[in-house]
């Protein structure tokens, strides 16, 4: 079957109006089947790093050989690409952008293709790729023109390697420290500072809203807010207990300044909220929620996409597949993400459709808000990227990255005047040994890498090792989980010599150790790393300030910043 005509004539849509735009969205929805619509509202999930190269796990989920041909027999509205093991798609820039030519290629109609690059601790496409400091760090510099800044370099790398939607930014407001899943994916505690961050980086994003083909469709997630919740959605369903007022007062404002810069798509949580929908049913599938909330209230009309259909937060309740798609759209998702089956879940709504159950027209109201954010974001109008010119292009930005993150580092107390190092013998502790090696080189000093829950060898080794050093800088990693950790890091500061303490995850172990020079990176990327060791050895100083109020032992509140 050929390309829809009606496709032919979006080459000339730059110069129409917004209401001719939405009438071309309407004409290819008028040539499409049942069929065709419903698999516009599915983004699925790609095996292999080549279109046309077989991947035995094509057959087992798709029943075919490769990823062109799941895109030819199920006709999604987008695909999501992964660098873990079982899905494996992120190579290199050039084979990224290669493998994203051939879906295009092998689509009726053109397709989303999207990543979660929020960068920092979810950074799906490694360097050579620019990297940069996540959410929380930017926070930390306080920079909404760096946050912007930050976003319009990603979404620049992105769609030159032909991904056109990023699952970011976080408008989470992270004001629960023991969240396992947030964190420092969340811009701050703060809702007015998460707000304005938001604002900041879907104008770097989505850039011009007229096909700007440097731009990305960005997505706020995870709607109405997993930022005060105390378990992992991938694995359990959460439950947040805020209440209407205080949902508005807390989690809305970074949503609503998103919807204010005129956001091309928002993700859904798989949460409870109980205060908001007593039914109990997740964010995702609640109309209360979903249309109530963020439709009807927040005034939000784009594109509402679910979050890993695959993830246990969306199936406790409701482990029936077939049954999950429906339910969402009924709530008033548009877009379905990564169902575990795919086929089963197109064939469930179509069926859906044809009882009487779901009306068609609510089908084509999404499908509608899916083709004009296409249209919008420049997807119709040209599906294929040069891949001559991607290697000239990701990884260009880093001089811009380093200046970010120089001022991401927070200085939470230099009592003992440990900084700078000024030493000549100085040992960095680590958990892992890409980032301790990196910066003991980098400030000329020795390494050990012990684990993320030393063992017992591991922190007698440690200790040996920091009876040669002058000064011991230690990378510290989420300490209020991980005891052995923090005994190690509270025997070196007992051994009297100078400890730089170091969090490179989330902020709150600052609280936790009595070591008297703290810093906060907020990220291990490589700028992050760097940026830590310029302030190490004198040549930067310190001008982040904290973005999240600090619990604990050792409390540090909002604000909170030193420098020299």
């Amino acid at each position: 079957m050929r390309k829809f005509a009606a496709l032919t004539l979006v080459t000339a849509m730059v110069a129409l109006t917004p209401v001719a735009r939405a009438d071309a969205s309407v004409t290819t929805l008028r040539g499409m089947s049942l069929e065709q619509k419903v698999g516009q509202l599915f983004v699925t999930y790609v095996n292999g790093q080549a279109a046309d190269v077989p991947h035995p796990k094509n057959q087992t989920d798709f029943g075919v050989a490769t990823a062109a041909e799941m895109v030819r027999k199920y006709q999604p509205g987008g695909v999501i690409y992964f660098n873990n093991s079982s899905r494996d798609n992120i190579d290199t820039p050039k084979q990224i952008a290669q493998l994203s030519n051939g879906l295009q290629k092998a689509s009726r109609i053109p397709l989303l293709i999207s990543t979660d690059q929020e960068m920092g601790l979810v950074t799906r496409i490694g360097p050579p790729a620019t990297q940069l400091p996540g959410n929380m760090a930017l926070g930390a510099g306080r920079s909404t023109a760096d946050a912007e800044e930050a976003a319009r370099i990603t979404a620049q790398e992105l769609r030159a390697m032909g991904i056109n939607q990023n699952f970011a930014p976080d408008a989470d407001v992270n004001s629960n420290p023991a969240n396992p899943i947030i964190g420092v994916r969340s811009f701050s505690s703060d809702p007015k500072l998460a707000a304005d961050m938001m604002k900041a980086q879907v104008t770097g994003y989505e850039g011009h809203r007229w096909f700007d083909q440097d731009s990305v469709t960005s997505t706020a997630k995870h709607f109405p807010g997993h930022g005060d919740t105390s378990e992992d959605s991938h694995t359990s369903l959460p439950v947040s207990n805020r209440t209407l007022d205080q949902w508005r007062q807390i989690d809305a404002p970074p949503f609503k300044a998103a919807i204010d810069a005129r956001i091309d798509s928002i993700m859904t949580a798989h949460i409870q909220v109980p205060q908001i929908d007593p039914s109990g049913e997740p964010a995702t599938l609640s109309k209360k929620v979903i249309t109530g909330l963020l439709r009807e209230e927040l005034k939000y009309d784009g594109v509402v996409i679910t979050d890993s259909l695959e993830m246990a937060g969306v199936r406790k309740l409701h482990p029936n597949d077939a049954e999950i798609p429906i339910l969402a759209i009924k709530a008033g998702v548009d877009q379905l993400l990564m169902p575990p089956n795919l086929g089963l879940a197109i064939d469930s709504v179509v069926k859906a459709v044809r009882s009487g159950e779901i009306p068609e027209k609510r089908i084509d109201e999404s499908v509608l808000r899916i083709l004009k954010m296409k249209l919008l974001r420049g997807v119709m109008l040209n599906t294929e990227v040069d891949v001559n010119k991607v290697d000239q292009i990701v990884g260009s930005n880093t001089k811009n990255a380093q200046r970010i993150a120089d001022r991401t580092i927070t200085a939470v107390r230099n009592d003992a005047q440990a900084i700078p190092l000024n030493a000549a013998a100085p040992l960095v502790i680590g958990t892992s040994d890409a980032t301790t090696s990196a910066l003991a080189t980098r400030i000329k000093g020795s390494k050990v890498v012990t684990a993320t829950s030393p063992t017992p060898a591991q922190i007698q080794q440690a200790l040996a090792a920091a009876a040669n050093a002058d000064k011991i800088v230690v990378l510290t990693n989420n300490l209020s989980t991980r005891p052995a950790q923090l005994d190690l890091l509270n025997q070196l500061v007992a051994t009297g010599k100078p400890v730089i303490a170091a969090a490179t995850g989330n902020p709150y172990d600052v609280a936790y150790s009595n070591a008297k020079t703290w810093l906060a990176t907020y990220s291990t990327t490589t700028v992050s790393m760097e940026a830590l060791a310029r302030i190490l050895l004198g040549e930067t100083k310190p001008q982040g300030k904290l973005p999240v109020d600090v619990p604990g032992p050792n409390p540090y509140p909002f604000g909170h910043g030193v420098t020299w």
